[in-house]
C-alpha cells in the first residue's frame, strides 16, 4: 500500500486530472496508420543484422528491482509515452549494440545490484526479432528472469513470434494494452482502431504456445464501462488474464505533460512522479 503522503498526492492529482475531460474519440488527432507497416519501415533504421540501437542501460526500482536496456524505435505513437523524444528521432538517437553486449550489460547490472530480473524497455523490444531472440539465447542459463514489455502488435500479427518465444522458459511477457477499447486505442496512439485487436491476439497467441503472459492496461483515459467490456473479452481468451489484469496509469513527467497538452488529451486519472503508489512500482 502507498504511504499516507503518497495517497494524499494521488487524491490531489486525481482532482487535477479530472478538471479537464478527455476529448471525444479521434478529436484533435489524425487516425489511421498501420503499426505493422510502420514497424517494417523502422526495422531499417534501428535493426542492423543482429545489432539494435539502444540509448541507455540502467537499474531501477520497478518489479522490486530490475536491470533495464532501453531500446530505440516504436511502431506506436502513444500520446502519453515517456520515451517519445527517442521514439520520434530513431535515426539520431542511441548507439548500436550486439546481443552479447546487451546480455552482458544486463547481467552485469543485475549482478552488481542483486537483481534477479532483466528487461528490454524504453521503446518497442519486438521490432528487431532476430536481435531479441539472440539476446535471449545469451541469457539462457543465467538464472535471470526476463520480462518482455511489449505492445504486442507484432506478436499478434505473426503467431510464429509467440512460438519462438516459447523456447525460453525464463521469459514472461507483459502486453501493454493502449486503452480498453479500439476507440480508446485509436485516440491514444493515432493508429487504426482495428490494430487494437492485434494486442488481444498477442495474448491469445502467447497462451496458445504456453508463454507466460499478462495484460497491463492503460486506464488513465478509460471509462468504467469500457474496462468491464475489456475484461469480458479477456475472460473469453482465458480467465487468468482477468485475474492477472494489471492497471497502468500515466505518470506526469514534464515531457509527458508537454505531449498530452500538444495532443489535446488529458487523463482522467494520473500520478505525479513523486506520488506513485507502491502497487504500481
Amino acid at each position: 500500500m502507498p504511504s499516507e503522503s503518497a495517497a494524499e498526492g494521488w487524491r490531489a492529482q486525481k482532482v487535477i486530472s479530472g478538471a479537464r475531460a478527455p476529448p471525444r474519440v479521434g478529436e484533435g488527432r489524425g487516425v489511421g496508420y498501420d503499426p505493422v507497416k510502420l514497424a517494417e519501415g523502422l526495422k531499417g533504421v534501428v535493426c542492423r543484422g543482429l545489432e539494435r540501437k539502444y540509448y541507455r542501460f540502467r537499474g531501477g526500482r520497478w518489479y522490486g528491482g530490475i536491470a533495464t536496456a532501453d531500446c530505440v524505435g516504436c511502431n506506436l505513437r502513444c500520446v502519453f509515452c515517456w520515451g517519445w523524444q527517442v521514439r520520434d528521432n530513431p535515426a539520431k538517437a542511441g548507439f548500436w549494440c550486439t546481443p552479447d553486449e546487451v546480455a552482458g550489460k544486463l547481467a552485469g547490472i543485475a549482478r552488481r545490484r542483486g537483481y534477479t530480473q532483466v528487461r528490454i524497455s524504453g521503446n518497442e523490444p519486438t521490432l528487431c526479432r532476430e536481435h531479441l531472440l539472440a539476446v535471449l539465447d545469451r541469457l539462457e542459463g543465467s538464472g535471470l528472469a526476463f520480462i518482455l514489455e511489449t505492445n504486442g502488435i507484432l506478436i499478434g500479427h505473426d503467431p510464429s513470434y509467440a512460438r519462438d518465444l516459447s523456447k525460453y522458459d525464463f521469459v514472461h511477457v507483459r502486453v501493454s494494452l493502449k486503452g480498453a477499447s479500439p476507440e480508446e486505442f485509436a485516440r491514444l496512439t493515432g493508429a487504426r482502431p482495428e490494430a487494437f485487436e492485434l494486442q488481444l491476439k498477442a495474448l491469445e497467441n502467447l497462451l496458445d504456445y504456453g508463454v507466460s503472459a499478462h495484460p497491463a492496461v492503460m486506464l488513465s483515459f478509460s471509462e468504467p464501462g469500457s474496462v468491464e467490456r475489456l475484461k469480458e473479452r479477456l475472460g473469453e481468451i482465458d480467465p487468468k488474464l482477468v485475474e492477472e489484469f494489471e492497471e497502468e496509469y500515466v505518470f506526469l513527467y514534464p515531457h509527458v505533460v508537454k505531449q498530452l497538452k500538444k495532443a489535446g488529451v488529458w487523463p482522467r486519472v494520473a500520478y505525479s512522479p513523486d506520488s506513485i503508489p507502491q502497487e504500481l512500482i
